[in-house]
């Protein structure tokens, strides 16, 4: 018994002695390494997102100013209208008679007017001849004027009623496509307090637009005339291009999100973009193409002289500062970081522009980083029993 305890007691020293070999005893001290880069020329953007509809330029909604009963259409889904082509027309029955009616109310106040003007005249060449008194020539007066303001008031009517007419006739007020069709024939349509919508015409579909709906943190950077791209769930694998075209001023609020129309032009030669398409659009608020630039994160290197002396570095001029409006990056020359100030411009992502002090492919100093040492086949050590990384077991394709 004695014996077995001694092995039991070993093995668990031997184990504890493993264990602390595994987690701690193989490690090793970071290694500091000087990354490098050079400058290059690239692309500077910026660009807001935001999302809108798709709509054509031009949109006229076609009504009527009368009620009354749909007798005939002539167009209908997508068809190509002309300006002035007849598209529908209403039952004019009422109004034909109304027409008559008012035709014969006319007449009747024209006799009358015409009556009393002709009493009127002799009335007053008797009245000033004093062959009749006063009062019959007021009375004579009051007649006419009766007579001459219900026949102007008929006259009124009558174009009214004429015009009524005349909008029974539906005609395309724009050359176009119809996008839209609300009545069939038959259909009662009533002119109340507001004039019912019968189509839709669209001027012209290859010339459309986006309406898109940018927030308040980015409407700032939108302007007329900067360059758009957008693209819609029906054709996921196309972009289309369009430009900035207005910025409206009016707000929208909605659940305490305050947004700002801003239209998008969207040329469509080949009719893919359709009224009402959801566009996902992205809208570049700076664009600087070929400019040289260099990783924002050289322009934040400070070299530290210890570090950089364990590494059998030294460093020129350490505490040099930049002038206003300058910056300073680190050269490397042999075992010397040498500064040199430069002027910057605009930045975008990881990148700056270097507007003065630097060359194509100069190579600066980016970034000390730090790398633990890797065994012989590219791995780092680890211990046994820690778990992998996600996917560590998966093929590689």
């Amino acid at each position: 018994m004695k014996k077995k305890k001694i092995i039991i007691g070993g093995v668990v020293v031997l184990a504890v002695v493993l264990c602390y070999f595994l987690f701690f005893g193989k490690s090793k001290k970071s290694s500091m390494q000087l990354v490098m880069t050079k400058t290059s020329r690239s692309t500077i953007e910026n660009s807001v997102t935001a999302t809108g509809t798709v709509e054509p330029v031009v949109k006229v909604e076609v009504g009527t100013q009368v009620s009354g009963i749909i007798d005939k259409i002539y167009v209908d889904f997508n068809s190509e209208v002309t300006k002035g082509q007849l598209i529908a027309e209403m039952d004019k029955v009422n109004l034909q008679a109304e027409l008559v009616s008012k035709n014969a109310e006319l007449s009747s106040s024209k006799t009358e007017y015409d009556y009393q003007q002709s009493n009127y005249a002799r009335s007053k060449v008797l009245h000033d001849k004093q062959l009749i008194s006063d009062t019959d020539f007021e009375t004579a007066t009051y007649n006419y004027e009766k007579a001459k303001s219900s026949y102007e008031r008929v006259q009124s009517e009558m174009i009214k009623v004429r015009r009524n007419l005349e909008y029974a006739i539906i005609t395309s007020p724009i050359d176009g496509v119809v996008i839209n069709r609300a009545v069939e024939e038959g259909q009662t349509v009533a002119a109340g307090f507001s004039t019912p919508t019968l189509f839709t015409i669209a001027n012209d579909l290859t010339q459309m637009r986006v309406i898109a709906d940018v927030d308040e943190a980015d409407i700032g950077q939108v302007e007329e005339g900067q360059n758009a791209q957008f693209s819609v769930d029906a054709y996921p694998n196309d972009i289309f291009e369009g430009k900035v075209t207005q910025v409206r001023l009016e707000a929208t609020t909605t659940s305490n999100v305050v947004t700002y129309e801003v239209v998008i032009s969207a040329y469509n030669p080949d009719l893919k973009l359709k009224p009402g398409l959801t566009a996902n659009v992205t809208i570049f608020t700076l664009q600087r193409p070929n400019v040289l630039t260099v990783p924002s994160k050289a322009l934040r290197f400070v070299p530290d002289e210890e570090i950089l002396a364990s590494m059998g570095l030294t460093v020129e001029n350490p505490g040099q500062e930049a002038p206003a409006g300058k910056r300073i990056v680190w050269l490397r020359n042999g075992n010397v970081l040498q500064p040199k100030v430069i002027t910057v411009g605009t930045s975008s992502l990881n990148v700056t522009e270097v507007v003065d002090g630097l060359s194509d492919n100069d190579e600066i100093v980016q970034e000390l980083s730090a790398e633990a040492p890797a065994m012989a086949n590219g791995s780092s050590e680890r211990s046994p029993f820690m778990p992998g990384p996600p996917g560590g077991n998966r093929n590689r394709r």
